[in-house]
């Protein structure tokens, strides 16, 4: 049985629907489909370039739409708990990052009362980031992360919450990003430019274009309004960097844990007609982060190197793209420091 509490929190978590775009989910004061504008922007040498701005999210990035799938689980432990399949208090999660998750999902479980997130942060983090997530009321943590990688269990341990879940990838939980998937696929771009740090959103926006260009006719996705043709061709095209001074600072560990990339997967998705033939995933020199951040500032586009890193990629690839193209970038934004 829920407690009087309990039973506010449950109640006050409204999932309108899994997937139907007249009955969206996020952002949850103000659900829409998309929920965030797409608009063309203007860069030198390029005709067609499109930018997916995530900068409009509640806290300023794409992070916060795996903050509410954070909500939506609580609520289902809450239901759970209500039936009598689990007892006790509700667990703590507890996750590895660099600020804008846990200020994402921090925001989120504030306003629904619900437990503090646990933040494991590198030794090297701003202060000004570690006195923000404590500030919103994180409970935070700091190791070496450039010493080894750490499985789920480390995690927890490292944070105190060895009865709590990690979040830093846990495939139990929905997927993060299939309404932002569909928000990008349903642009039809020609190339599809997209920061590239965990592999999450890559993977998914993948995932989702697979899942369409394989669907039977008239099976597709409620939400889903692109062109197969179109994106049977789209050249999806992750960015990152293995420089330890990079500018692009999100992107970057020297042991990133649950990266979901591997050369093998995106050629067998090219092999199957699942996406253009140039997709995967590049790194990104530096010059093209400093030249994307002064095109971003021309555009007045609310980002930083790591969010912005897409347009890097476009920059550094530009003699091998048919600049008249549709290109769609995807800013991830910049948390609200």
């Amino acid at each position: 049985m829920l407690t009087k509490k309990e039973k506010i929190i449950v109640d006050s978590i409204v999932v309108a629907s899994d997937n139907n775009p007249l009955k969206p989910e996020f952002p949850s004061d103000n659900p829409k489909f998309p929920a965030t504008p797409t608009y063309k922007i203007e860069v030198p040498g390029f005709s067609n370039v499109w930018l997916k701005d995530e900068s409009k999210n509640p806290t300023g990035t794409h992070k916060d739409r795996m903050a509410w799938e954070i909500i939506v689980a609580y609520k289902n432990f809450l239901v759970a708990k209500d039936k009598g399949q689990i007892v006790g208090e509700l667990p703590h999660m507890s996750i590895i990052s660099s600020g804008s998750a846990a200020i994402a999902i921090q925001t989120q479980l504030n306003k629904y009362n619900l437990p503090n997130l646990k933040v494991l942060v590198d030794t090297n983090t701003d202060q000004k980031i570690i006195s923000k997530l404590e500030k919103i009321g994180c409970e935070v943590f700091v190791t070496d992360l450039s010493r080894k990688s750490l499985n789920w269990q480390e995690i927890l341990i490292l944070t105190h919450n060895k009865e709590g879940f990690d979040i830093t990838s846990n495939e139990a939980i929905d997927p993060f990003y299939d309404w932002l998937s569909y928000e990008i696929i349903n642009n039809s771009p020609d190339y599809c430019f997209i920061p590239f740090g965990t592999g999450n959103l890559y993977e998914n926006i993948l995932n989702v274009n697979k899942k369409e260009i394989s669907a039977v006719e008239n099976n597709h996705d409620p939400r889903f309004g692109g062109d197969i043709n179109t994106l049977m061709n789209c050249n999806f095209l992750g960015a990152t960097t293995n420089n330890p001074q990079t500018l692009a600072d999100k992107l970057y560990s020297p042991h990133l844990p649950f990266v979901h990339f591997d050369e093998q997967w995106i050629r067998f998705y090219r092999y199957s007609g699942y996406c253009g033939k140039g997709s995967g995933v590049h790194l990104v020199k530096e010059k093209f982060m400093q030249e994307a951040m002064k095109i971003a500032e021309d555009n007045s586009i609310d980002t930083e190197p790591s969010g912005i890193a897409g347009l890097a990629l476009m920059l550094q690839m530009k003699e091998n793209i048919d600049t008249s193209s549709k290109i769609l970038i995807i800013n991830t934004g910049k948390a609200k420091i």
